[in-house]
């Protein structure tokens, strides 16, 4: 009876052993997702660096959406949403007004779940992709969202430049310190020695002409950005028209640094106003100032004929969008390659008065810093002067 009761015990174990299991299981299946690549490597992407020696290249992302078996989704619309590394007040990158905005948002036709950009990263940080997959057959899948993080490490060089800066600063502080802390008597009617006020003088300079040449630049920065000429303000939307197709690039003519400018394409029938959808765009946003790309697209437009983004030019000077388009292979239209552009103005921001203080607020501190060291030092050597 003994032996019936513990086979009952062992086998009502199998049994919730099984449940649990199979419950187990049904919790670790993989869901819809999106996966992320990038070339270069993630390790090897630097910011974007201004007057930069090199030849500099956009970093290019692929979004890849697959369903719960890892396989690739077909006749996807895939919505990006790329937003900045957020803000950090005591240690602000290259491009302050940059921090913490939206860099791009777009939303294209994926017919294999692939949505391909390049884009150039302006500054350091933890950049968060918001990705939307939906169908574009009604019930096709189930419309699932995705938060994918690109953290951007530093270019090294800046590092190498700190160290030298902060070297400097610390020496002439050093060396004041030593000054000032050396001197043991003052003469009749004097509050400091000669030599401490001529250095405290030249401290004085220096701190102003620092502080006049870190607003000066920024004031220089500014009208960069915000002194060319506005002769596209009345330019009509640059329009194509060829074998009875219509291709149309409208947009703001006008940007500003931190905020989004509108974008849209549309390619139509000229004749019957129908929307084209077989073609194949390649989209460059072109900083003419260096002849830099700072984002490109290739993909096809949505079944209405359109492709609409919005996009930040984080640079302040003036940008040239070009659009080509191409039939697909096997479309039932075929023409020849078909170019439409349009430049944009873009104002500069310059900093905040804040982060220029929080920079002087730094050269101050390690001078003071140093200075504290030559006066240590000084106030050290006195008593064994003294007991020698």
């Amino acid at each position: 009876m003994k032996k019936y009761r513990l086979f009952g015990v062992i086998s009502a174990v199998c049994i919730a052993l099984s449940i649990l299991y199979s419950f187990v299981g049904v919790s670790q299946t993989s869901a819809p997702r999106v996966q992320l690549t990038t070339n270069p490597p993630l390790e090897q992407i630097l910011p974007f660096e201004a007057e930069a020696k090199k030849p500099q290249s956009p970093v290019t992302l692929t979004l890849q959406a697959v369903n719960a078996a890892g396989k690739p989704l077909e006749n996807a619309l895939i919505s990006l949403e790329i937003l900045t590394p957020p803000r950090n007040f005591w240690l602000t990158t290259d491009f302050p007004i940059v921090e913490q905005t939206k860099l791009l948002q777009m939303k294209a036709a994926a017919p294999d779940g692939k949505l391909e950009i390049q884009q150039i990263l302006p500054i350091r940080g933890n950049y968060q992709l918001r990705v939307n997959v939906s169908p574009m057959v009604a019930n096709a899948f189930a419309t699932y969202e995705q938060t994918l993080n690109l953290k951007v490490r530093e270019n090294p060089v800046k590092y190498k430049y700190f160290v030298v800066v902060a070297a400097v600063l610390l020496s002439v502080g050093l060396l004041g310190g030593w000054v000032i802390g050396g001197q043991e008597e003052l003469r009749e009617g004097e509050i400091a020695p000669q030599s401490v006020r001529l250095l405290l003088s030249a401290l004085t300079v220096v701190a102003i002409v620092t502080l006049l040449f870190i607003n000066i630049s920024a004031e220089v920065a500014e009208a960069h950005g915000s002194g060319h000429s506005n002769t596209t303000e009345d330019r009509a939307p640059s329009v194509q028209k060829s074998q009875q197709l219509e291709v149309r690039l409208d947009g703001d003519k006008n940007a500003t640094v931190g905020k989004l400018a509108n974008l849209a394409l549309q390619v139509k029938d000229s004749v019957t106003g129908q929307p084209i959808k077989d073609v194949a765009l390649q989209v460059k946003a072109i900083a003419l100032e260096h002849n830099l790309t700072v984002f490109a697209y290739k993909g096809i437009s949505d079944p209405q004929g359109k492709l609409t983004w919005q996009e930040q030019f984080f640079d302040g000077s003036p940008h040239k969008v070009e659009v080509e388009v191409t039939p697909l292979p096997g479309a039932n239209r075929q023409f020849p390659a078909m170019k439409v552009a349009q430049e944009i103005e873009v104002e500069g921001i310059a900093p905040p008065i804040y982060i220029r203080l929080i920079g002087l607020f730094y050269f101050t501190a390690f001078v003071g810093i140093g200075m504290a060291m030559g006066l240590l030092i000084q106030h050290q050597r006195k008593p064994q002067a003294k007991a020698n």
